[in-house]
């Protein structure tokens, strides 16, 4: 059995994902403390900012981030180790607070404080709204992954692009930190030109290191980009580790630490809102990790992860928290280094566990200096957004629609991003919405699939035709399995198990995912199941020397004129063939759109009997892939034949 190349064998002969594998214990310890780097900056920030919007003291400032940093830690273990057959995705995957939730937490931390009253007294009901948040979250979690059919490529590609140009305004802050917090007497600029210099130090780092080193080392370029830079910055008198003697050894959150939860209606309502939005950003999250990975992504595994995020909300309040989501800027991590294995994450939760419950951990994690994790987190949050242009790639820009989604939502987004002001300037029930360029962002793009996808009557193509008759996509989605075969079955030769494993996956939102279909499931067949595909399709030398071989198969590759080759390139490409069936056992499959003329097919056909066995596995099955996505593309042009001339025409067009 062939593996496929996220595979690795196992001792039992079982394939092993590269999500599920597990790193020795030394790469999980190193790769797990990266993790938490990466993370700690934005873990941290959140009980700041609150800390600081409701007037809170210091030890109660400290002991809101022990707090989040236990909790995180809980969060992130159910995330990616799971809990039971339904909690937790089980991808790499760190768990975080919202920041979407910290202007609501404030004014209802606000809102429940008396005049006059200590500022503590408002925790009470903001712990209960997120509790309330958490339970709903948690019990709506499978209803919303059911609406995993409004969220196609063009939605969740132009949220994970807006999630990674917006987080790039974060690193910003942070490398300038030193400038725009000067004190009185110090030079902003030069304090600025540092920070400037320590940023671009740490990425210089990471590039080197990804440039230069293969293998673990290249894994862990971030690490030692903020481990390299730390030390420089001590080395000049810039990092100041002297929290580290003043914070205690132990300090350990207790349950309800604050008191007894209140339950506020209003309260709860806004938190259901942040929730809302919440549960938007981790669906994108997570199709993000799935293409980094290379997982589908399935409303399993999306209900999966919302209940998690619910569990984990609801822990938070109860542990003194705040509402939790996956963090993007670690799905970028998991992108730059290539480590895709969940476990890792999972470690890095323990890691996060330890640190809450020792401040003197964290006291030196919250000594690295701003400008360091900015450069650092620079490189990983533009990489979310490189995911994002690559989801992007699959959408049919050609198709107006989509161009308009994304244009608006990016635009709308960099406008709340770059003027973070208009926030204030709108009324308090929708400063949620523009307090965000990723939830603005998010909800645009959502909003207008549903109006131009999903509401009213379509104007999109028509798909396939049946029984002489075009079908568009709602027609197609409402086939019975029997139909739908018929319909699509000329795709492939021999058996149509591929066409009906398609058909399990509908509805489809436009035809690109529907292609898609078709090509997952031949991707993620047994081994034996593509051979098997492959070796009933007519040899390529067969159908040059007889002419009634196959009428599908002379239609495919009209564009060669196999029927005029000559005796001299018909005996040669026999040979080929013959040498191609000896080494491998199967009959010489090609497409030949791929091919320019006859004697490439010919340089191409001994080429291949030069390949590999694994190679060569995978090349025929990929011929086999785009023989099938030809025909797709003639269905689809039978379907719209005015559509289809237009469009030739206008891309004749210079």
């Amino acid at each position: 059995m062939a593996l496929g190349r996220n595979e690795t064998p196992t001792e039992t002969g079982k394939t092993v994902h590269p999500v599920d594998q597990v790193p020795s214990f030394g790469k999980l310890s190193v790769l797990g403390i990266q993790h938490v780097l990466a993370f700690y900056a934005g873990a941290v920030v959140v009980p700041l900012v609150i800390a600081s919007g409701l007037g809170l003291d210091n030890e109660t400032l400290i002991h809101l981030i022990n707090a989040d940093l236990f909790t995180c830690g809980i969060a992130s273990i159910i995330q990616s180790a799971g809990l039971g057959p339904k909690i937790g995705v089980r991808l790499p995957l760190i768990q975080g607070v919202t920041f979407t939730a910290v202007s609501p937490l404030i004014a209802i931390g606000i809102a429940a404080t008396p005049a006059g009253a200590d500022p503590k007294t408002g925790l009470a009901t903001m712990y209960g709204s997120i509790i309330a948040a958490g339970l709903a979250t948690f019990f709506v979690a499978p209803f919303f992954a059911k609406l995993l059919r409004f969220f196609p490529p063009v939605v969740t590609g132009t949220l994970l692009t807006v999630m990674g140009i917006t987080l790039i305004s974060v690193s910003a802050g942070d490398i300038v930190s030193w400038g725009t917090y000067a004190a009185e007497g110090q030079d902003a600029g030069a304090l600025t030109l540092r920070g400037l210099a320590y940023a671009f130090g740490t990425l210089v780092i990471i590039v080197a290191i990804q440039r230069i080193f293969k293998g673990f080392m290249s894994t862990i370029s971030v690490l030692v980009g903020l481990v390299v830079m730390t030390a420089i910055a001590f080395a000049l008198g810039d990092a100041n580790f002297s929290d580290i003697g003043q914070s205690a050894w132990v300090g350990v959150t207790t349950p309800f630490f604050f008191g007894i939860p209140k339950f506020n209606i209003a309260a709860i309502i806004s938190m259901l809102i942040v929730m809302a939005v919440t549960m938007v950003e981790t669906t994108g999250d997570v199709f993000a990790t799935g293409e980094v990975v290379g997982k589908r992504i399935t409303p399993k595994h999306v209900a999966n992860a919302l209940r998690a995020d619910g569990l984990s909300t609801l822990l938070g309040g109860v542990f003194n928290s705040f509402p939790y989501t996956c963090f993007a800027q670690n799905v970028g991590l998991v992108r730059l280094t290539r480590v895709k294995s969940r476990w890792v994450v999972t470690a890095a939760g323990i890691i996060m566990i330890i640190l809450g419950i020792l401040p003197k951990a964290g006291a030196v994690v919250a000594s690295i200096p701003g400008p360091v994790i900015g450069g650092a987190s620079l490189a990983m949050f533009a990489n979310v957004a490189v995911v994002g242009i690559q989801t992007l790639s699959k959408v049919d820009m050609r198709d107006h629609r989509n161009a308009v989604i994304v244009s608006t939502s990016i635009g709308l987004a960099m406008l709340v991003t770059l003027k973070p002001d208009l926030a204030s300037l709108m009324p308090s029930w929708l400063q949620i919405i523009f307090g965000s360029g990723v939830t603005i962002g998010a909800l645009i793009a959502f909003i207008l699939n549903l109006l131009f996808f999903h509401v009213g009557k379509q104007d999109g193509p028509d798909v396939a035709i049946v029984d002489g008759r075009p079908v568009d996509l709602d027609q197609v989605n409402a086939m019975d399995r029997e139909t739908f075969v018929e319909a699509f079955k000329s795709m492939y030769d021999g058996d149509v198990w591929p066409v009906e494993r398609a058909w399990e996956q509908r509805p489809f939102t436009d035809a690109t995912e529907l292609r898609k279909a078709f090509e997952d499931e031949v991707l993620g067949a047994s081994a034996d199941e593509q051979e098997a595909l492959i070796s009933a399709y007519v040899d390529i030398a067969d159908l040059a020397s007889n002419q009634d071989a196959n009428e599908q198969a002379h239609a495919d590759t009209a564009a060669l004129a196999l029927g005029e080759f000559n005796d001299a390139e018909l005996k040669e490409l026999q040979a080929a063939s013959a040498a191609y069936r000896e080494k491998f056992n199967r009959p010489l499959v090609v497409c030949v759109t791929n091919l320019a003329d006859r004697e490439q097919l010919i340089a191409s056909a001994w080429k291949r009997v030069e390949s590999s066995q694994t190679r060569e596995a995978r090349f025929a099955l990929g011929e086999v892939i785009d023989i099938a996505d030809e025909r797709f593309n003639i269905l689809v042009a039978d379907a719209n034949p005015i559509r289809t001339a237009w469009g030739r025409n206008f891309d004749q067009v210079d």
